[in-house]
């Protein structure tokens, strides 16, 4: 007999584990002052410091205000997701939730009016008094929250943060949560998508050969040591594929594919919009046989009052147009007839967490995919302590949150130490690690491993290795203890562990994606081959969308029945083995030259933590779904 769940014990824990964080806790600061607790970065160092900001610059932020009854939100976000409480799957509205632990009107109004007082310029307040957006210049920033502003060089950027603790008046203590937007810190958030040689919406193509299905095209190339294993029979290593289809997928899967996802909504959260969006999904579709999208089926919207401030010139729209592309096919090509809204901060450096806030407070959608994170949890608490208020929303009303897990591994070549990334690592999310999967010409799974991938230069038919590349991220939290989700299914570790789940991620074996580029001759559609736990994320939530239309109710928080229901997942084991593809050198054409590489699965020379091996492992988490199942069609 199955175990019990426990879920509210370890996630309890978890957020006493986080009130290290959670500003509004007083520690020294002048007279009538509140110290809001973790308000520095790590980062922010003397050997990193090159100066004070220039006092008349300008900042926006956020001040966030916490749950009225934060032990009250978790609770009924605990009670509802849990197959076992008489209370699972009795869900409130946004409406009923905000009227039981949202701020009051009179304490968002005190925020704002002390805001006034100090200068600043008043944005907005969502609908839940979840924060007050506001705007000024440094000086008054540093004047209203008692510390001085710096600037720091840190990997190659120049970034902003506080010098000291921010504190605000004493009559707030308890009640802000932190200040997001005085430090950088969000200039950190990695896409996690590989294209592997050029960003869209510059040109890009695969080089030739490229097979239809995976082993169908035999490369010269010997396997490297070590990674021998010949799944596809070709007695070198095959050939990388043009892309895997939606089609492929789904049959590899074994997802029944009369399943469509209709009555479903999943919401996409990214930065920027593609302006070329919903003509691209549309000749996608119709050139791999799929629906394309109904009116009314697909909706792009920016939450309201998200900043206005000048484009960073650090950051990527364009490739951000590439990830809107990629999760909008992935979600569409799995779940075809299901309805897709897409929410595009206005920047990727200050408002994805308000982008997603926005989806929450207003229900717009019952899964949420996002494609993003910090490639570490060392972040101030202005970063982790209201995300995860608002994931406990969304567990309270019926919504999955799902995120990518990472694209760096266990981070150690990153970082140079081992870290799951954020949001990945909260409790009350599901994060989607990633696999290398090669489909047959009929249709079946010739391999599937764990996505870890080091690169080999060929020169003739001698392959030489270069470095270790990347691979899904997974590990274990410093900041949650492990949920009672995980202990209850065996597992045993310090911390939330990451990954929960995963499904196709290797670039060398990612889904086909069509999007308007720009090249040499010109602006127009075309497709390439593309990877990322950015491509498993979507993919999870698409088959989660068949998986609510199966049930005919949302399964919202999915993690204490996903962890209950593992037989619902194909477990994924260890296979060393390899791909040959070949790079255009100009990212375009052979006009400049052709290179070719070896690419390994299931390697982790740079990420020396992981292992894919039988049951959960922290690349691949339980697996991936597996259609005919409890869970999946």
């Amino acid at each position: 007999m199955r175990p019990s769940l426990r879920v509210s014990a370890a996630l309890t824990t978890a957020a006493l584990l986080l009130s290290t964080l959670a500003a509004g806790s007083v520690s020294a600061a002048p007279a009538g002052r509140a110290a809001l607790a973790g308000s520095v970065p790590s980062w922010a160092t003397a050997s990193a410091l090159k100066g004070a900001a220039d006092p008349s610059g300008s900042v926006g932020f956020r001040v966030y205000l916490g749950w009225t009854n934060e032990a009250g939100a978790q609770a009924l976000a605990r009670a509802v997701s849990d197959p076992h409480s008489p209370s699972y799957g009795k869900y409130v509205t946004p409406a009923q939730f905000r009227a039981q632990f949202a701020p009051s009107a009179s304490t968002i109004a005190a925020v704002q009016n002390w805001l006034r007082s100090q200068g600043f310029t008043i944005d907005y307040s969502p609908l839940n008094n979840r924060y007050v957006a506001a705007e000024g210049t440094v000086a008054q920033a540093e004047a209203a929250f008692g510390a001085q502003i710096d600037e720091y060089s840190v990997q190659g950027k120049l970034v902003r943060s506080p010098a000291s603790a921010l504190t605000v008046p004493s009559q707030f203590a308890g009640v802000v949560d932190a200040v997001l937007g005085l430090d950088d810190s969000a200039q950190f958030v990695q896409l996690n998508q590989i294209v592997d040689q050029a960003p869209p919406p510059a040109g890009f193509r695969n080089a030739p050969p490229l097979a239809d299905w995976f082993g169908q095209l035999a490369s010269p190339y010997a396997f490297p040591s070590g990674f021998t294993s010949d799944p596809a029979g070709t007695g070198t290593v095959p050939w990388s594929v043009k892309g895997t289809t939606p089609a492929q997928i789904k049959s590899a899967y074994g997802i029944d594919p009369n399943a469509t996802g209709a009555g479903q909504t999943v919401a996409v959260v990214d930065a920027y919009a593609s302006q070329t969006i919903l003509a691209d999904v549309n000749q996608w579709s119709t050139n791999l046989g799929l629906p394309t999208l109904k009116p009314g089926q697909f909706t792009q919207v920016v939450a309201p009052g998200t900043f206005r401030r000048p484009q960073n010139p650090k950051q990527d729209p364009q490739g951000w147009s590439g990830e809107e592309t990629l999760d909008i096919e992935a979600v569409h090509g799995m779940a075809p007839a299901a309805k897709i809204v897409y929410v595009g901060a206005p920047n990727n450096y200050q408002d994805l967490d308000a982008a997603l806030n926005h989806v929450v407070d207003r229900g717009l959608a019952q899964i949420v995919t996002n494609s993003y994170g910090f490639p570490t949890e060392a972040l101030p608490g202005g970063y982790i302590k209201p995300y995860n208020d608002t994931f406990i929303q969304a567990a309270a009303e019926g919504i999955g949150v799902y995120f990518s897990s990472g694209d760096n591994g266990d981070e150690t070549s990153y970082m140079g130490y081992a870290t799951p990334d954020w949001p990945a690592s909260s409790p009350w999310v599901t994060a989607v690690g990633g696999t290398a999967l090669g489909v047959g010409e009929d249709g079946q799974r010739v391999v599937e491993t764990g996505w870890g991938t080091s690169n080999y230069k060929c020169t003739g038919t001698t392959c030489t290795f270069v470095s270790w590349l990347y691979g899904a991220g997974g590990g274990v939290s410093q900041l949650f203890a492990e949920p009672s989700y995980q202990s209850n299914a065996g597992l045993s570790f310090s911390g939330r562990a990451v990954p929960d789940v995963s499904a196709l991620a290797d670039p060398q074996t990612g889904l086909l994606v069509g999007q308007t580029q720009t090249f040499p001759d010109g602006a127009y559609y075309d497709e390439y081959r593309i990877g990322g736990t950015s491509l498993a994320s979507p993919l999870f939530a698409g088959l989660m969308a068949l998986a609510d239309q199966k049930a005919g109710k949302p399964y919202g928080f999915a993690n204490p029945f996903i962890y209950a229901n593992s037989t619902s997942f194909t477990d994924i084991g260890s296979t060393k083995t390899a791909v040959a593809r070949a790079n255009f050198n100009n990212g375009v054409d052979a006009s400049s030259g052709i290179s070719y590489f070896l690419r390994t699965f299931d390697d982790y020379t740079g990420s020396p933590t992981q292992h894919t091996g039988p049951g959960w492992d922290n690349v691949t988490g339980l697996g991936v779904p597996l259609g005919g199942t409890t869970l999946f069609p």
